[in-house]
């Protein structure tokens, strides 16, 4: 990074422009005519991997500081030159640090805690709330119904109750 800065600089200060910047213009990718750049299809997988390393707390892909610019120029003119999406996350990491990586590395104690861990919790909290509602259910009373046919004042009771109880309910509209 830094020789390709001190290149550019040489090659303002003498008018003469390096071999890797001519070299690197022969791998431009089409700009659409109405919109931004083209990316890279390794260049935007390995962005989508990364954090910001110029604006905590935001992938790379959003950040909108002149250094996330920057990163995200560096990393699609590597891979313009033929790196794989990989080699530019871990040469992302090599420059800024590994606390960039948006995503847990997929072996070791990573893929257990990061892959495993949480589908594993989620299905033994689903097991406890079936069993906690089995112990529920087999826990509670049994209503007992009552057999046979309820006195006949009881019944004119019910249904003078259910007839004031439609009366209270009925909407009135004027």
């Amino acid at each position: 990074m830094k020789t390709t800065v001190r290149a550019m600089l040489f090659a303002l200060v003498v008018g003469v422009a390096p071999q890797g910047l001519v070299a690197q213009a022969q791998y431009q990718l089409p700009r659409d005519e109405a919109g931004p750049m083209t990316w890279h299809p390794e260049a935007e997988e390995a962005i989508d991997q990364l954090k910001s390393p110029y604006c905590p707390g935001f992938m790379l892909e959003v950040c909108s500081s002149s250094g996330g610019a920057a990163l995200r120029d560096s990393i699609q003119q590597l891979a313009l030159q033929g790196q794989s999406s990989e080699e530019l996350v871990d040469w992302v990491l090599a420059n800024h640090g590994e606390q960039w990586r948006a995503l847990p590395e997929r072996s070791g104690m990573s893929l257990i805690l990061a892959w495993m861990v949480p589908p594993f919790g989620v299905l033994l909290g689903l097991a406890l709330v079936v069993v906690s509602l089995r112990k529920m259910r087999a826990g509670s009373p049994r209503v007992a119904v009552a057999e046979g046919a309820i006195s006949a004042r009881d019944e004119a009771r019910l249904r003078e109750a259910l007839r004031e109880l439609d009366v209270e309910e009925e909407a009135t509209f004027f």
